[in-house]
């Protein structure tokens, strides 16, 4: 593996030259394309996120990652029927790494557009005749199958990036970064994020289900890798909300809180049977689902989602959605900082969320306890925070 290599530019355009380099050899060799800066932070990041879940959980995981964060991040659990319908995916064949990915991709599918894909297993050909239909930048792993590189090579005109990482790469225990002339340097963020973590239950109700935990660990992994401020809603083995790089704790969590919404409302029958017109692309479909969604549109953005339909089909009430949305099963949520307040209990409760694990460590803990007892609710206080920047 080479110790340099030229990028396209910086994070923008105007910004050349651009290299990245190691002091040994760098832990990834480029099979196809060509990468730029952005894209490395975000298969850099991505990578240790599916990596990390794969220890965690046993199992094969994906990340989809947009500007430094993740937009979805999921291990290989089993689809469901309207999941599966929702996200346009024929599970006949389906290996265990491409159900992950359609978990991690299919969490925001607005978000996703344009990704770079992570892969904690080498890709396989189910996986990459996924990518393949995908608008996607690049994908990183620690392998390719033969035919699965070569569907990758030819994707975006032969210009689409594969990076494979070298997975016994471990870097050195600190890290710096260079900013405005000045080296900030810190111990790597090497805590590890499992199942233990979850020991200190502070509320009334105790019982922490084996897939909570699981979907719990998962959040946690994913905020390890989001820009924070940042919170997560998980189910299933998979993000299906992640709120991420807002001030104000309370705007990640309605932020976080809508996506999720907005996942289990792509599920409801009247989705899945809408009557798209013929040969509308992916990107489209997934923008029209989400503008039929939203009840925030203006009359010119309604507008525009009304062309994607043969007809136009009719808008949920407001009571309908209500009435889907109860029927989410119980969703885990999680915080990469303390809750400093109780209306973020409030807000994820309304949205599903019957599980919860968060630091701990503000002056309105008992506050914020209170309030999951009034819900019912399950908290542990990790006692670990997990910013990243």
């Amino acid at each position: 593996m080479p110790r340099e290599l030229g990028l396209r530019y910086g994070a923008n355009p105007h910004q050349r030259p651009a290299r990245v380099f190691a002091s040994g050899e760098l832990p990834f060799t480029v099979r196809n394309g060509a990468p730029g800066y952005i894209n490395l932070l975000d298969a850099l990041n991505a990578w240790q996120l599916v990596r990390e879940l794969r220890h965690a959980t046993s199992l094969p995981a994906a990340a989809s990652f947009k500007h430094v964060s993740p937009a979805g991040a999921a291990v290989a659990v089993p689809l469901g029927d309207a999941l599966a319908r929702s996200l346009s995916i024929d599970r006949v064949g389906l290996t265990p790494l491409a159900t992950a990915y359609a978990r991690a991709r299919g969490a925001d599918r607005v978000s996703s557009f344009g990704d770079l894909a992570a892969f904690s297993e080498a890709v396989d050909e189910p996986t990459a005749r996924m990518l393949r239909r995908e608008v996607s930048d690049g994908c990183i792993a620690p392998g390719y199958d033969p035919k699965a590189l070569e569907i990758l090579s030819k994707k975006k005109g032969g210009g689409y990036l594969v990076l494979e990482v070298d997975p016994a790469y471990a870097p050195g225990p600190t890290e710096t970064r260079d900013l405005f002339g000045v080296t900030l340097e810190q111990r790597r963020n090497d805590r590890a994020i499992d199942a233990s973590v979850l020991a200190n239950v502070v509320t009334e109700a105790k019982e922490l289900p084996d897939d909570a935990k699981r979907d719990l660990v998962v959040g946690l992994i994913t905020l390890k890798y989001t820009q924070s401020n940042s919170v997560a809603f998980a189910l299933d083995g998979q993000a299906i909300g992640v709120g991420a790089g807002q001030q104000s704790r309370i705007h990640c969590t309605r932020l976080a809180a809508e996506k999720a919404e907005l996942w289990w409302l792509r599920q409801h029958a009247r989705v899945l049977e809408m009557p798209f017109r013929a040969g509308l692309g992916r990107p489209e479909r997934d923008n029209a689902i989400d503008g039929y969604l939203r009840s925030d549109l203006t009359e010119p953005e309604i507008a525009a989602w009304r062309g994607a339909f043969e007809r136009e089909p009719a808008r949920l009430s407001a009571d309908e959605r209500r009435e889907w949305l109860s029927r989410i099963p119980p969703v885990s949520y999680v915080s990469d900082a303390f809750l400093p307040f109780r209306d973020n209990v409030d807000r994820a409760y309304a949205a599903g969320a019957r599980y919860v694990a968060q630091p701990g460590g503000s002056a309105r803990d008992a506050e914020v306890i209170a309030a999951c007892d009034e819900h019912g609710m399950v908290m542990a206080f990790t006692g670990v925070r997990l910013f990243h920047h």
